[in-house]
């Protein structure tokens, strides 16, 4: 994690409201001691001999939303799908340094992936049922894992599409085309369909960015929901969803981890002064 600034830079007068920033869905913040769920360690991402990511350190809280928030281009989603190794399928990329899940490296090369994307669940900027139905759609990755009983994947199915808030608006047509959702029903179809598996990370990449803003307040409200069963990492270019949202928020520039606080912290009284900047919109 870099080094912050030996004197902590104080906000800027600016046109951004920061009392709507920190507005009231804010999670608890504090500077307490966190259990340590996933970690960066050294990390280097390399696209050929292009460098994404660099000397990347952070710790991400258990059973917490973080946040990552920098502008487009930054390292934010390159450093997500590290968690789960989706730049696995990404040609010429490259990793030096170590991430690790509950302390074990999960780019050792023991580790089996798809058990590792069992763990580590995640949800896309642009939400992508299957072509199949709503059930068949959260029962995808259960089967797949060999579960034939009826009645498991019936209770696993009702109980995911509880999790995402969803099960009450399909429950009475669940042979339905997932296809024929609504944008915020599909992305929470989504969120089921990971969940069902029990992960202990939901990873989710913009996934809001596609929807409208009453189908954003219930993925948001149904985050806050889920991060007392999961660890949650987000990446958002909106700051006040990060805001809402989320405890802890990491602020990333040019693939660099600039700044890891607690959320008021950082919105509030930010170190570095590259995430002052950025907070109060004098660049991204």
């Amino acid at each position: 994690m870099s080094t912050p600034e030996a004197n902590t830079i104080q906000p800027k007068t600016s046109t951004l409201d920061m009392s709507n920033l920190l507005g009231r869905m804010s999670g608890s913040q504090t500077s307490a001691p966190f259990t340590v769920c996933l970690e960066a360690k050294n990390l280097n991402l390399y696209y050929g001999t292009t460098r994404a990511l660099i000397d990347v350190n952070v710790q991400i809280p258990k059973q917490q939303v973080t946040a990552f928030i920098g502008p487009s281009g930054c390292g934010k989603s390159t450093l997500l799908r590290c968690f789960n190794r989706m730049n696995d399928l990404v040609d010429n990329c490259s990793i030096k340094g170590q991430v690790l899940l509950d302390n074990d490296d999960i780019y050792h090369q023991a580790v089996k992936v798809p058990l590792l994307r069992r763990r580590v669940g995640m949800v896309f900027q642009k939400p992508n049922p299957f072509p199949k139905s709503i059930f068949e759609n959260v029962a995808y990755g259960l089967r797949t894992m060999g579960v034939k009983n009826k009645k498991i994947l019936s209770e696993s199915v009702e109980r995911a599409l509880n999790g995402a808030a969803l099960w009450d608006e399909v429950k009475d047509r669940l042979d339905s085309n997932g296809l024929s959702l609504s944008g915020g029903q599909q992305q929470r179809l989504v969120i089921a369909r990971a969940i069902a598996l029990e992960p202990e990370v939901l990873l989710l990449d913009e996934p809001c960015s596609a929807l409208d803003p009453i189908a954003t307040a219930k993925i948001e409200e149904l985050l806050v929901e889920l991060k007392d069963r999961f660890t949650i990492v987000i990446v958002t270019h909106n700051m006040q969803q990060a805001a809402r949202v989320s405890n802890f928020t990491a602020f990333m520039h040019l693939g660099e981890m600039v700044e890891f606080s607690d959320t008021t912290t950082l919105f509030t009284t930010p170190k570095s002064e590259r995430t002052n900047d950025y907070i109060t919109g004098r660049f991204g």
